[in-house]
């Protein structure tokens, strides 16, 4: 797949929008002294070339009554494609599952999820991961806080 090329414009545009993913157009147009007809066609042109893949809202996983993060490591028996391809998809699928990763080294698959309590996050492990017969093993991390880092674009 082709790198997207991206100028110095766009980075500006991408660095403004992460800041601020609500900001208007005309409001990010004057941030950067363009035309809002230009910053409108740039900023829709980077979605069309997929460097804007999406816009998410954040929530407070604990006002939502799921203050407990956990990571869970998933270490698999075999790594036949489709089974790997599989138990991704499943994971995915579970309930109150935030981000999965599929990663190399001695576990396979990261499990971010957030849950009322620790009862839930052992029904997830029992009832979600281990019923797998690809899965050999399991290892969950408490999070005790999470930060976001400085970003692609630093701030």
């Amino acid at each position: 797949m082709a790198k997207p090329q991206l100028d110095e414009l766009d980075l500006e545009l991408l660095a403004a929008l992460i800041a601020d993913a609500e900001v208007t157009n005309k409001a990010l147009a004057t941030r950067l002294g363009l035309a809002e007809s230009t910053c409108a066609h740039r900023v829709r042109a980077l979605r069309e070339r997929g460097v804007i893949r999406d816009t998410r809202i954040r929530v407070d996983e604990a006002a939502l009554g799921f203050p407990l993060q956990a990571i869970i490591k998933v270490r698999l028996a075999n790594h036949t494609g489709p089974k790997v391809t599989a138990l991704f998809d499943a994971l995915v699928g579970i309930p109150r599952v935030l981000q999965v990763f599929h990663v190399a080294g001695v576990d396979d698959f990261l499990v971010h999820v957030a849950v009322q309590d620790a009862t839930a996050l052992r029904d997830i492990v029992l009832e979600h991961i281990t019923i797998h017969p690809v899965v050999r093993g399991t290892e969950t991390q408490l999070v005790f806080e999470l930060r976001d880092g400085s970003g692609l674009l630093g701030r």
